[in-house]
């Protein structure tokens, strides 16, 4: 079954359950953050902090690292409150 499967239908046919679909929805769009958000830390975070690779992170570079994640969790709050509290544009 593909995410796209609706597994709230009943066997008579019936129309999918709407809480459930949202639900579904929810655990979809956190999926995606989680996977983006693992993405962009790992490459601009590391590409800006880690100029020489080794077997180990510098002091400096640890707390670059620390810093990056920091600024992207409070931006990424920052944009999310702002949008959430806008509520639908007409």
């Amino acid at each position: 079954m593909d995410s796209f499967s609706s597994p709230s239908r009943s066997s008579s046919g019936s129309t999918p359950n709407p809480e459930v679909v949202m639900e579904q929805i929810k655990e979809q769009l956190a999926q995606a953050y989680a996977q983006e958000f693992l993405e962009t830390v790992g490459t601009k975070c590391f590409d800006k902090c880690v100029t020489k690779p080794g077997s180990s992170l510098s002091g400096s570079e640890g707390s670059c690292i620390s810093r990056c994640v920091d600024r992207y969790i409070e931006a990424t709050g920052i944009v999310s409150r702002a949008l959430f509290s806008a509520g639908p544009q007409r």
